[in-house]
């Protein structure tokens, strides 16, 4: 018997990469799920159906449930019927994995407005608006007395937790849904609802260009394979995980590692209004064994 048997899954973006291997494994340990995708390029553009229907095909070849969803989770209406459909298809909702994104890479100075827009739009809107109808099912779900267990697993990156050059968009969609994170485990925790995100770096269409085929003729265990990711999000959305709230971790190869919460690492104090000249005589201070530099980025995504 699996770890999730009778729960309920919704995976966005599962059509490929990191959100296929999700959907695969929760319906491994018994979930029934939706696998939703837009079908669309890595950089946001077109729509297929055929990539979420595969992964459906094959869920259900190796014995398990599953429905494919195509709708947009970016949209207000799209988010909505995506809830809806889980809970109407399978009779509730118990697990909603925020996966879907796109990269459009450019440095600040070369980033035009539609670059900005689409990538905030899909990765932060896209991670709230489903987000948003899971709760009130939730929610409601509680206040009319029946015990919940509901799971949020966001997909943030390493790039939004450390920055990364290129990447002010996706960085900051991504710092943002980080963040998120922590504010949906403050709201929902009291009706029995826990978030967490995590940090995949994995090889996939998105990571191409930074990672290229690193590892994919590895022999033996592959660290960069998008299936390393999977078992992370599946922990997490199990009843094992129910007293892990609020927390970040990054996942690569065979290494969970937990991300410490932004805190004050340092600080100078006097009784009045600093001066220019005193903020500038203190700096030695407040930087004492620290570098004021900005530190280098971390290998991943």
């Amino acid at each position: 018997m699996g770890a999730l048997e009778d729960k309920v899954a919704i995976v966005t973006g599962a059509g490929r990469g990191i959100g296929r291997c999700e959907a695969l494994l929760l319906a491994e340990e018994g979930a029934k799920v939706v696998v939703n995708d837009l079908g669309g390029e890595w950089d946001g553009t077109g729509q297929d159906d055929r990539p979420a229907q595969q992964v459906v095909d094959e869920i259900k070849a190796a014995g398990g449930e599953a429905a494919a969803n195509y709708d947009n989770v970016a949209t207000w209406d799209g988010a909505k019927n995506l809830i809806t459909q889980a809970i109407d298809t399978f009779g509730a909702l118990n697990i909603l994995v925020n996966n879907a994104g796109i990269l459009r890479d450019k440095m600040s100075f070369n980033m035009d407005e539609s670059d900005w827009d689409s990538v905030i739009e899909v990765h932060l809107k896209g991670h709230f608006a489903p987000t948003r109808f899971a709760a009130a099912y939730w929610r409601e779900q509680s206040k009319s007395g029946n015990q919940v267990s509901g799971r949020i697993i966001n997909t943030s990156s390493e790039s939004g937790l450390f920055g990364n050059a290129g990447q002010a968009n996706y960085g900051a969609a991504k710092a943002g849904i980080a963040t998120m994170t922590v504010v949906f485990a403050r709201e929902l925790g009291r009706y029995g609802v826990t978030s967490n995100a995590i940090a995949p770096r994995a090889r996939t269409r998105m990571t191409e260009g930074t990672f290229g085929q690193i590892g994919a003729d590895a022999q033996g265990f592959d660290p960069w394979a998008p299936d390393n990711v999977a078992p992370a999000v599946a922990w997490l959305a199990s009843d094992d995980a129910a007293d892990v709230n609020g927390q970040v971790f990054i996942v690569f190869g065979g290494k969970l590692q937990l991300v410490q919460q932004p805190a004050v690492v340092s600080e100078v104090t006097k009784d009045d209004r600093w001066s220019v000249k005193e903020l500038a005589d203190a700096k030695a201070q407040l930087f004492a064994g620290r570098s004021s530099d900005v530190p280098p980025f971390p290998m991943g995504m």
